[in-house]
């Protein structure tokens, strides 16, 4: 590991240097984001016919298919970005500091995708208006999407509000060396900035991290999300007190493996293995392995009760989602990397940065297989199946497939933005780590002649 001490000029990076591999990226991010958008333009000429989803019953197939479980994805990706940034602050985490301020953005870039989605779903992008206008006194009141959207909402205003705050220390310190052209946007970040607010700051940020954590479990990953399939009694494949926690657990597992494609991607790019060090892949990659054996706990619990002498509609839907290719693949995903990361801690020497990023890919493709399954599986076995008759089968469209790639170049844009605008790593800590390697140095033992 390099013992090399960090600069603030080396935070700037991103924002002082373009290089051919940066257009190239962001070329093949905007084509697969382009390639989507026609696919969705086509949809809104012919109509939802051109995707895999059809009408649940009389047109044998699901209503909610890839659009919504690549929903669920990247809003469990979002939330839990944003409880691991919050575990960083809350919790005195200062081994993760390097990648708080990534976690923070992927939690914006996750739900900005995902609020995509809702919009593509929609069929027609009115009838968010619509929809609400002339029923408000229904929507508003009894719709449990609409408490979707508003957790969702106000998740992302707490988020940008968090990590607005902390961007106004680095923008002041950081002025005469950030690009003139973003002026507007640096004086709207730091508007009425004194440097008696910064230890104020301090104290709101903790404060909105606690509040991060309680909210994780009790209205957003763990709570309204999963609400809104867990209290179906008719759907036996998504009821269940099993949800929050499940869903909460692939959350975290999907934003640690974002955290550290990301972490590797800058460090790679920037030449950072002094700010964003192995020591940090390591523990990211433990912290993976944990979340990845609860949410492998959590799945055997619910195959178990489901496959155990359970109710007849039940036991149905368990023994067809435990049966499925899909379900299989996306177990055994998570299933070896827990077990190389077992053997990792146990032997050391196995971990690689490489092998950390296959690992994150690995779980990501796993998290996303499954909650496409999870949601499809629950249409195609309710408890009144008064189309028996008719058994259903779904295949997501071309269209379907592109809106996976175009979200992905949707969000790599996003960072390939913002990183040009503000710091995507903290001044805060690099200021740590200098001070740390400056200490690390004091009590190191002077040679006497």
């Amino acid at each position: 590991m390099s013992t090399k001490t960090p600069q603030k000029a080396d935070i700037l990076r991103p924002i002082q240097n373009t290089s051919t591999k940066y257009f190239a990226l962001a070329g093949v991010a905007g084509l697969a984001f382009a390639l989507f958008l026609v696919g969705w333009m086509y949809q809104l000429y012919e109509g939802m016919v051109v995707t895999g989803l059809s009408d649940w019953g009389t047109g044998g197939g699901v209503t909610w298919g890839l659009y919504i479980g690549a929903f669920i994805w990247w809003v469990g990706i979002a939330h839990g970005g944003i409880i691991l940034s919050a575990a960083v602050r809350l919790l005195g985490m200062e081994r993760y500091m390097p990648v708080a301020r990534l976690a923070e953005l992927l939690t914006l870039a996750g739900l900005s995708a995902a609020g995509f989605y809702v919009i593509v779903h929609m069929g027609r992008p009115d009838r968010m208006v619509t929809s609400v206008l002339g029923h408000y006194h229904i929507t508003i009141h009894n719709s449990p999407l609409v408490w979707d959207v508003t957790v969702i909402t106000a998740y992302f205003v707490l988020t940008a509000t968090y990590l607005a705050l902390t961007i106004r220390y680095d923008v002041t310190r950081l002025r005469d060396q950030l690009p003139d052209h973003f002026e507007p946007i640096y004086k709207l970040l730091t508007i009425g900035y004194s440097e008696k607010e910064d230890e104020i700051v301090q104290r709101m940020v903790w404060w909105l991290a606690l509040a991060i954590i309680i909210m994780a479990p009790l209205l957003l990953h763990g709570g309204v999300i999963p609400w809104l399939f867990a209290v179906i009694p008719t759907m036996p494949g998504w009821f269940g007190a099993v949800q929050g926690p499940q869903f909460l657990t692939i959350a975290l597992t999907s934003a640690i493996s974002g955290v550290i494609l990301l972490s590797y991607a800058f460090r790679w790019a920037y030449d950072w293995d002094h700010i964003i060090t192995d020591d940090i892949f390591r523990g990211l990659t433990l912290w993976l392995g944990f979340f990845s054996l609860l949410f492998l706990w959590l799945q055997l619990q619910q195959m178990t009760t489901g496959n155990f002498a359970a109710p007849l509609d039940v036991s149905q839907v368990a023994f067809a989602t435990l049966t499925h290719p899909i379900y299989i693949l996306s177990m055994g995903l998570v299933g070896i990397v827990l077990a190389f990361i077992f053997a990792q801690t146990i032997r050391p020497a196995l971990f690689t940065r490489k092998r950390a990023v296959i690992c994150g890919l690995a779980v990501l493709a796993a998290t996303l297989l499954e909650k496409i399954l999870f949601v499809v599986e629950g249409f195609m076995y309710p408890t009144m199946d008064v189309y028996a008759a008719t058994p259903g089968e779904y295949f997501p469209s071309l269209i379907e497939f592109a809106s996976i790639l175009g979200t992905i170049g949707m969000v790599v844009l996003f960072f390939l933005s913002i990183a040009k605008v503000i710091p995507v790593v903290e001044l805060h800590a690099i200021e740590h780590l200098q001070e740390k390697q400056e200490h690390e140095q004091d009590r190191e033992p002077v040679a006497h002649d």
